[in-house]
């Protein structure tokens, strides 16, 4: 996970929540794709869980009231409690699910989109692409697996090939023997998963804080 900065909320939603009887079920079609484009924008492609590439339309992600409209209904039209996810398996069996359809109505312990968090320090990542909570943080280390089903087999192999892959890149660079040209070279890649603009890639977390771990290893 990484941290989501909230933008502006569409207009459409604003109108809908200042109109009477308004509820997230009589949200148009229309409101919800101008939030659905909202939503993937300021998360830059990901899924506010996983990380995997989500797109603003219904066949590629849902939209994700982190405190549940079960048990927040004064919430179910805040913005701010708004996110976009993944599918994460949606009609498969429960042991393949994750993200949103894995979570329901349960609760989390920290929001990606509260900037106080700071999410990614909260979580590390296995050299096999295991997500644990960081620390002894043991309910959200419970949560990662049975609320949200980040390890299950797919999301867990994805983000080792992803760890593969930078640390092959890693090896390259680390033949270069001008010292600042590969410090600049590795601070460019860092940049490329946490700035610019568009979309990030899938599992960006992953490879800053592998980045982050050898930047932080004292030179010899």
């Amino acid at each position: 996970m990484r941290t989501i900065e909230k933008g502006a909320e569409p207009t459409s939603l604003t109108a809908h929540r200042e109109a009477q009887h308004s509820d997230y079920g009589n949200l148009s079609a229309g409101a919800k794709d101008e939030l659905r484009d909202s939503l993937v924008r300021e998360q830059r492609g990901l899924c506010c869980y996983c990380m995997s590439r989500i797109c603003p339309d219904r066949k590629s992600m849902k939209i994700e009231h982190w405190q549940s409209q079960k048990h927040h209904e004064s919430e179910q039209l805040s913005y701010r409690n708004l996110l976009g996810s993944c599918l994460g398996g949606h009609g498969q069996p429960p042991s393949k699910q994750h993200c949103d359809t894995k979570k329901g109505d349960k609760t989390l312990k920290w929001n990606p989109a509260e900037p106080a968090n700071r999410i990614e320090s909260l979580v590390r990542f296995d050299p096999d692409g295991t997500i644990h909570a960081e620390g002894d943080d043991a309910e959200f280390h419970r949560q990662l697996d049975d609320v949200l089903g980040l390890n299950v087999p797919k999301l867990r192999n994805n983000r080792q090939s992803v760890i593969t892959a930078i640390e092959h890149w890693w090896r390259g660079k680390m033949l270069i023997p001008d010292q600042v040209e590969r410090d600049r070279l590795v601070q460019n890649k860092r940049s490329r998963y946490v700035n610019g603009d568009g979309d990030l890639p899938q599992y960006c977390q992953v490879v800053v804080h592998w980045l982050d771990k050898r930047l932080a290893r004292p030179t010899t």
